[in-house]
């Protein structure tokens, strides 16, 4: 498991670009065949991915975690973005289809990914956080999932977002969790932008087309910073930072989040003529 250790706003003010990147954006995911890692000092988040060929994938602790088994004391968000698979937690399997959800509550001992063909395997986006409780594991699909459309053409911002785990769905210790699609045409996603002070969020990009490329915005509202993101490519955005984008073509983005609270309109906005 690789260690990513966090950047201050007053260090980031000074870094280049390289080490704007080395610290916030999480590339190289989802390599075939196997399941890939990151641990964050940020909210002690884990971010990574599970690609299974021919042969199940396990879910592993590591030292990095000092625990028997990976969900000892953690939950964990899996969003598929491949092919159809599966997941086995402990003794029940759950069929995880593309853009389904499936989440996995703290106590679960065993974890293993499958894909339905080797050809078109199953990709699977994880994203864990401590849990100071046990909830059941649930899989929802993208019709189980609430759905909120915002945004309009004439601000080239349309976009529908789906809530997986959250209050009132499925129910999770701290960890919210959904994904949002951007309509054709549209490219503007998280704006007007917003921090929160209270929670952190990691955004996946995802649907980009080759070729394409999103800007995502981050940084402190008076003192903002882009980075360039492609297909599969993940953004850490801790609670001082703005997190909104702007792509090449439309495209979509996993959203996840751990912290103080669960709420999901709990947001500090930043009206656009104060950004800098």
């Amino acid at each position: 498991m690789k260690v990513r250790y966090a950047a201050d706003r007053e260090r980031y003010k000074r870094m280049t670009t390289a080490e704007l990147r080395g610290s916030f954006l999480i590339d190289g995911l989802f390599p075939p065949g196997a399941v890939e890692l990151l641990y964050c000092e940020v909210e002690r988040a884990v971010v990574g991915s599970a690609v299974p060929l021919a042969e199940p994938l396990k879910l592993e602790a590591g030292r990095e975690l000092a625990a028997a088994y990976f969900c000892e004391r953690r939950e964990v968000g899996v969003l598929n973005l491949g092919g159809p698979g599966r997941v086995k937690v402990d003794r029940q399997r759950f069929e995880v289809g593309r853009l389904d959800c499936l989440y996995i509550g703290r106590g679960a001992k065993e974890v293993i990914f499958e894909s339905d063909s080797a050809d078109v395997p199953a990709q699977f986006f994880l994203l864990s956080y401590p849990a100071a409780a046990a909830y059941p594991t649930t899989r929802a699909t993208r019709a189980d999932a609430a759905e909120v459309k915002l945004g309009s053409p004439a601000e080239a911002n349309q976009r529908t977002i789906r809530k997986y785990i959250h209050p009132g769905g499925i129910k999770s210790s701290q960890l919210v969790m959904g994904f949002t699609q951007l309509a054709p045409g549209s490219v503007w996603n998280t704006m007007p932008a917003h921090t929160h002070e209270r929670r952190t969020e990691v955004y996946l990009y995802f649907d980009v087309e080759p070729g394409a490329t999103v800007f995502h915005l981050m940084g402190a509202p008076d003192e903002t910073r882009h980075l360039t993101v492609r297909d599969g490519e993940a953004v850490i955005s801790p609670m001082w930072s703005i997190h909104s984008g702007v792509g090449t073509k439309a495209y979509s983005f996993c959203w996840g989040m751990g912290g103080e609270n669960q709420d999901f309109d709990d947001m500090d906005r930043v009206a656009i003529g104060d950004l800098r």
